[in-house]
C-alpha cells in the first residue's frame, strides 16, 4: 500500500476529526456512564461498513470493576438522554462501549486497537483564555470533563475507521476497534479481555494524546514504566452516639478513617522500585456533637512492577484494619480497579519506524518514552503477548496547556490527524494486501 495515500486522506479527514472531538468534549461522561458517548459514536460509524457490537456483547458484566452505584446508575439512564430506547436499553446497568470489526474475509492476522472514550470528575474552568471556553465547546456536564484526551482518543478512533472503510477492499485479514468505557481507575479494560476480543489477535495497538512534552509530529513507538496500580474502596462501621453525654459508648469511624490516611502515607518505599500511595478523598461524620458511625475513602496503590504494586496494597490493607481495630471499628476493602504492570514489544520500533517513512504528519519518530503512570490498556497487552501476539502502546506528543486530569487540560487539535495517519499506517504495514512498505 502507498502510505501517502493514508495520509491525503487523513487531511481530508481533518475537519470532522475536530468537529467529532468538539462534540465528544461537550458531553462528558464518567466510566460506565457514557451512554452519550456511546451513541455519538455508533451514530457515525454505523454509515461504515463494519459489524458493530454493544451491550452485553462488548463486556462481560462480572468483569467489571468500581461501578458507580445503582442508583447513580439508574437516575442517569432515567434523565431523559436523547438516545434511541433500543440502543439505550442495551446499555441499561452501564453497559456502555462498542466494538467496530473490519473483516476483509480474505486470510490474515488479527488486529485489535483500543480507544478509551471515558471522562474524568473535575470541574472545567471557565477561564476566558481556555481554548473550549474560547471557541465555545466546553463540558455542558457540571463536574465532568474530558481533563485526559478522551474525546480526543475516540475522534481518532472514529477516523482511522473512515480509513479503514474506504481501503479495506486493499487490507487482509481483521481489524477490531475497540471503543472502551472506564478507562480511568483501571475499571474496563478487563471486561473487555474477559468478553474474548482479544482471543486470538496476532497484534495489539493503542496510544495516548499528550505524557510527551514535544511538538504536534513527535511519536514514541513503544512505552515503558507502565505503573501496576490498585484502586481500593474503602468503608470503616461504628456506633454512633451523643459526643457529650455517653461519648464512651461510641465507636468512631471519623478517627479510624483519619488514622488510617495517615498512617497510609508513612509506608516503607520498597527498595525494588517506584512505588506511589494516594488518599483522594475521605467522608465522614454528620455533626459536631455526633461520634461517627461511618466513614469512607477512596485510595490507589501504584508500583513500577506488578509484585512492587502488591506489596504496597497489603501493607495498606493491614494499616486499614489496624486502623479500625484501634478505634474499635470494622472496616470494608473493595477492590474499584486495577492495571497491570507490561512491557511493550520492541519489534514495533523497527516496524513502526518502517511504516512511518515519508509521513507528512510524523517528523520525529522516539523509539520509547516512559508513561509513568497506570493504563488498563495492560490487561490488552498481556493477554496478547501471553498469546504470542505483538503488542504496543504509543504516545502522540502534544503540548499542553496544564497536566493530564486538570481543570484546565487541553491539548493541539493537531495531534488529532497525525494519530489517525500514524495508527492507520501501522495497521496498513501488516495488513497491505500487497504488503508495500514504503
Amino acid at each position: 500500500m502507498n502510505h501517502s495515500h493514508i495520509d491525503a486522506q487523513t487531511q481530508a479527514l481533518q475537519e470532522k476529526l475536530v468537529e467529532w472531538r468538539r462534540a465528544l468534549h461537550q458531553l462528558p461522561e464518567t466510566g460506565f456512564l457514557e451512554f452519550q458517548t456511546t451513541a455519538f459514536i455508533l451514530s457515525i460509524l454505523s454509515t461504515l461498513s463494519c459489524e458493530l457490537f454493544v451491550g452485553d456483547e462488548v463486556m462481560s458484566r462480572e468483569a467489571r470493576k468500581g461501578l458507580p452505584a445503582e442508583k447513580e446508575l439508574n437516575s442517569y439512564y432515567n434523565s431523559g438522554l436523547p438516545i434511541d430506547r433500543e440502543l439505550l436499553e442495551k446499555m441499561r446497568g452501564g453497559m456502555t462501549g462498542c466494538v467496530a470489526v473490519f473483516d476483509s474475509k480474505i486470510e490474515g492476522p488479527h488486529t485489535v486497537v483500543r480507544f478509551d472514550i471515558d471522562a474524568l470528575p473535575v470541574e472545567e474552568t471557565e477561564m476566558a483564555n481556555h481554548f473550549p471556553v474560547t471557541e465555545g465547546f466546553a463540558s455542558a456536564r457540571f463536574g465532568s470533563m474530558h481533563a485526559c484526551g478522551h474525546d480526543g482518543h475516540a475522534a481518532i478512533g472514529l477516523g482511522v475507521a473512515h480509513l479503514l472503510n474506504d481501503r479495506i477492499g486493499e487490507f487482509t485479514g481483521k481489524i477490531t476497534l475497540l471503543f472502551q468505557p472506564a478507562e480511568e481507575g483501571g475499571r474496563g479494560a478487563q471486561a473487555i479481555v474477559s468478553k474474548g476480543w482479544t482471543k486470538g489477535a496476532d497484534y495489539f495497538l493503542s496510544g495516548h494524546i499528550g505524557f510527551l512534552e514535544e511538538p504536534v509530529g513527535t511519536v514514541a513507538l513503544t512505552t515503558n514504566h507502565f505503573l501496576a496500580s490498585t484502586k481500593l474502596d474503602v468503608s470503616f462501621v461504628g456506633e454512633s452516639v451523643h459526643a457529650g453525654k455517653s461519648p464512651e459508648e461510641g465507636r468512631n469511624a471519623l478517627l479510624s478513617a483519619a488514622s488510617a490516611a495517615i498512617h497510609l502515607n508513612g509506608i516503607t518505599r520498597h527498595s525494588g522500585g517506584a512505588t506511589r500511595i494516594n488518599v483522594g478523598m475521605l467522608n465522614a461524620g454528620s455533626g459536631r456533637n455526633i461520634v461517627a458511625d461511618k466513614a469512607s475513602m477512596i485510595i490507589e496503590t501504584r508500583g513500577a512492577t506488578t509484585k512492587l504494586n502488591d506489596y504496597m496494597r497489603n501493607e495498606a490493607e493491614r494499616i486499614i484494619q489496624a486502623s479500625a481495630l484501634l478505634f474499635n471499628t470494622t472496616a470494608h476493602i473493595e477492590e474499584a480497579g486495577y492495571a497491570q504492570s507490561a512491557t511493550c514489544d520492541a519489534e514495533w520500533i523497527e516496524w513502526g519506524s518502517e511504516a512511518l517513512q515519508g509521513s507528512c504528519y510524523v517528523n520525529t519518530i522516539l523509539p520509547e518514552t516512559a508513561l509513568g503512570a497506570s493504563e488498563d490498556a495492560t490487561a490488552y497487552i498481556n493477554d496478547v503477548q501471553s498469546q504470542g501476539g505483538k503488542a504496543t502502546y504509543i504516545i502522540i506528543a502534544s503540548p499542553l496547556k496544564a497536566p493530564h486530569h486538570h481543570p484546565e487540560f487541553d491539548y493541539d487539535e493537531k495531534v488529532l490527524p497525525v494519530a489517525v495517519s500514524t495508527f492507520t499506517r501501522l495497521l496498513s504495514y501488516h495488513h497491505s494486501r500487497n504488503n508495500v512498505k514504503d
